[in-house]
């Protein structure tokens, strides 16, 4: 509990504060609606706010041979949760320790240490050990140590709950319109341009080689029309496939993106890949022509997307 103790002193201000707790995977619309809730009913109390993030998922850390991929890299998921312009985002560690704290013990740090007076969290959320820390059982520990408890139905889009898990099962599938339907905005891949074998640029169409943790979540191998956003500022069309390069009997999975109309060294810079649509599977073509006349193809329908959907619009 040390470690929270710091975390929290670190982050949150003197001021009294409303709270929401979650991991935030992905930061989609259901997140979005309970912080915005948070945020309004704060503002009702004259509160600072603060929203309190697990890392890694308690997931990894219960059940360390389930597979897990986060949507967004912790780096990714703080940018978001800042960006909906709360007083705080506090990462707070998640350890096996943590996981056996009883719920009061944990909420009662958050009472001496951000002098917490209002908590608002999704109706299904629950912490402390053996997840006893849900909604009634807070209400009844908030009552006992002086803050509120609201808690807050879910999100619904297109007929079923908003959910972390709905996110995954969708990009697994490569449904990338309900990705971006859940999320509020585009699916994205962000991370430093990296060398490859430069066979791309051999055959015409050359690459950003995208390097991109193990641990994130990606949609089925395939093409996707993308947009892919230069950390020096500018925004390009692109067409990226994700994949294990068959026709060249490749191993290993990479993100590759061919940048419209662009020409430049990119290398070491971060980019930020926003996959808007599913253009087709990847496959093994008979040899490199099959494979050009193919990309060819790509690019004429990636050029067909963006003709209907403005680059620097929505999805």
């Amino acid at each position: 509990m040390l470690l929270l103790r710091e975390q929290l002193r670190r982050s949150v201000t003197s001021r009294e504060h409303a709270l929401s707790i979650g991991v935030f995977d992905g930061v989609h619309g259901g997140h979005q609606m309970l912080i915005r809730r948070m945020m309004a009913e704060a503002a009702s109390r004259h509160l600072a706010t603060g929203v309190l993030t697990f890392h890694p998922s308690p997931v990894k850390v219960l059940r360390p041979d389930a597979p897990f991929f986060y949507l967004d890299s912790l780096e990714q998921r703080v940018e978001h949760l800042r960006a909906l312009q709360t007083d705080a985002v506090t990462v707070v560690d998640f350890t096996s320790e943590l996981a056996q704290v009883a719920a009061r013990d944990f909420m009662s740090v958050l009472v001496e240490e951000a002098r917490l007076r209002l908590l608002v969290i999704g109706e299904d959320f629950a912490l402390g050990r053996g997840r006893e820390g849900n909604v009634p059982r807070l209400t009844e520990i908030g009552e006992e140590l002086g803050f509120e408890v609201i808690g807050v139905p879910l999100l619904a889009a297109s007929e079923d709950r908003v959910s972390s898990t709905r996110v995954r099962g969708a990009l697994a599938v490569g449904d990338m319109a309900l990705v971006t339907e859940l999320l509020t905005r585009p699916f994205t891949i962000r991370g430093p341009v990296v060398h490859g074998d430069a066979r791309g640029r051999s055959i015409g169409f050359p690459t950003l080689n995208i390097g991109v943790a193990a641990d994130r979540a990606l949609p089925p191998n395939g093409v996707y029309v993308t947009r892919a956003r230069l950390e020096s500022g500018p925004v390009y069309a692109g067409a990226t496939n994700i994949g294990v390069q068959p026709t060249f009997d490749g191993q290993q999975r990479r993100v590759e993106t061919h940048l419209l109309d662009f020409e430049g060294d990119l290398y070491g810079q971060v980019v930020r890949i926003e996959l808007l649509h599913r253009l087709r599977d990847e496959r093994k073509f008979d040899g490199i022509e099959a494979l050009i006349a193919q990309i060819g193809n790509d690019v004429v329908a990636t050029r067909e997307y963006f003709a209907t959907h403005p680059l620097e619009g929505g999805a």
